[in-house]
């Protein structure tokens, strides 16, 4: 495959997706001749800083390659670590930054985005005097002791767990309608009515953690879906703070902490598992990702590996929320599946819900239905060349495989085709990391028990 006079050579792509052209493969091919050395550094909450030292060719024949290259770099550092303030060293690439990161431009989701999560006007800046990385990694999680309670907040149910030394001794899952609610005091009386529930069931209330799709920022809600319907004048008033004031108010001042549930999932991967490095992908209704370091602790990064550019094909399936082209969020859910189905020849009702059609697809794998088989084929292969491009900015010793989309007959397929697809092309990354499952110790730790464990005590 050849994109901007570059030469990329794959050899194992996606049956029903060929022109895939993996993002790792991709930038291996642009580094080989490029020979002037850049420097990107992305800010983030904090002053934590996320800096790459790389190349570019620096030529007019190659001055497209060049901004691609570099376009595809900063969207995966912003939306793996986060970050407000872009610093580069190059004046052609910062006026093209700035060119697409503005109101208007190309990248004016990512550019909106960011700047609401993290409070601040979002910048390009010129400077010699590049940053250099500045982790603040949290020491969160696998704290057992005491009389705790684990809240986890899903889109559809809300789930609450009493923990009194590491034995849950209570649990209890409720339906509730967050997504369409645009009253926060819906959201508030539903977190204390669970949190009252579970604080019934011991003799004291010792710490409280909680886990939930979004982004929190020092135990704020930045960004969170359970909220879409909230109006920005009350989500500023009322959403912000809504998991601090409703455990303050419920409890005074004991040890909380909100994290990421990607984040929760990878910690309680970490517990199943006794050992440390996790990356957790949860494929459902989206990429969820979350991520455990080496030494047990939540980075604070993003993780929002849904918006990350995986596919380096200019003419990558585009997501019609960001308006970007190639990230994992089509590639890595149930939309992956219902994008490939009718390639593969399956008809899908218009009318079904995304998770209905989904299970069109898995159904028809569960009868051995070959054209199933090639979409699942085609994720494992998308995902093999993605784990590589993954490892190569994460390290991580374990994948932990999660969501409706690795059920079944489907998943097990997706499975092996992704482990062939990294043991041919990527030798070192699979020799590096293990691909797992969740368990049975993974579903008796589960999300709200390890939501529990995340504050530590005085």
């Amino acid at each position: 495959m050849e994109r901007f006079g570059i030469s990329v050579q794959v050899k194992n792509t996606p049956v029903l997706d060929p022109e895939f052209i993996p993002m790792l493969k991709f930038n291996r091919a642009f580094l080989q001749d490029a020979k002037k050395p850049v420097s990107i550094a992305v800010e983030r909450a904090d002053g934590q800083i996320a800096t790459t030292h790389t190349f570019i060719h620096g030529t007019s024949e190659m001055a497209d390659a060049d901004r691609y290259y570099i376009d595809r770099l900063v969207k995966t550092e912003l939306w793996m670590k986060g970050g407000y303030k872009v610093y580069v060293n190059d004046k052609d690439i910062y006026d093209y930054l700035r060119s697409v990161y503005c109101e208007g431009g190309a990248r004016a989701f990512d550019w909106e985005f960011m700047g609401d999560v993290f409070e601040n006007p979002f910048e390009v800046v010129y400077t010699e005097d590049i940053p250099e990385t500045l982790d603040k990694p949290v020491p969160m999680g696998g704290h057992l002791e005491g009389c705790r309670i684990g809240f986890d907040a899903g889109g559809s149910d809300r789930k609450v767990s009493a923990v009194i030394d590491g034995e849950t001794v209570f649990s209890e899952e409720v339906v509730w309608l967050p997504k369409i609610n645009p009253d926060p005091e819906y959201h508030y009386e539903g977190i204390v009515s669970a949190l009252k529930t579970a604080a019934a069931h011991m003799p004291r209330v010792d710490a409280v953690g909680v886990s939930s799709a979004g982004i929190y920022i020092n135990n704020r809600t930045m960004k969170a879906s359970l909220f879409l319907k909230v109006p920005k004048d009350l989500y500023e008033e009322k959403v912000k703070d809504i998991f601090i004031r409703a455990i303050t108010d419920t409890f005074g001042d004991v040890p909380y902490a909100v994290a990421n549930d990607g984040d929760v999932s990878a910690l309680a991967g970490t517990m199943s598992l006794n050992d440390n490095n996790v990356l957790g992908i949860a494929m459902g209704t989206s990429e969820a990702v979350g991520y455990v370091d080496e030494n047990g602790q939540i980075t604070g990064w993003l993780n929002e590996l849904a918006f990350v550019p995986v596919d380096a094909n200019p003419d990558a399936m585009l997501d019609e929320w960001s308006g970007d082209i190639g990230c994992g969020v089509k590639y890595f859910c149930q939309d992956g599946v219902n994008k490939l189905a009718p390639r593969a020849g399956i008809e899908l009702d218009e009318s079904l819900s995304p998770a209905e059609k989904l299970k069109v697809t898995q159904k028809l794998m569960e009868e051995g239905d070959e054209r199933a088989a090639k979409v699942y084929e085609s994720i494992g292969c998308y995902l093999g060349h993605t784990l590589a491009y993954y490892y190569e900015k994460y390290g991580f010793r374990y994948v932990l495989l999660l969501g409706r989309v690795m059920s079944g007959k489907g998943g097990d397929l997706l499975l092996e085709k992704c482990q062939q697809v990294l043991n041919d092309e990527y030798p070192e990354a699979a020799a590096g990391f293990k691909l797992t499952l969740p368990d049975e110790k993974f579903r008796r730790v589960g999300q709200s028990m390890a939501a529990a464990s995340l504050p530590e005590m005085a």
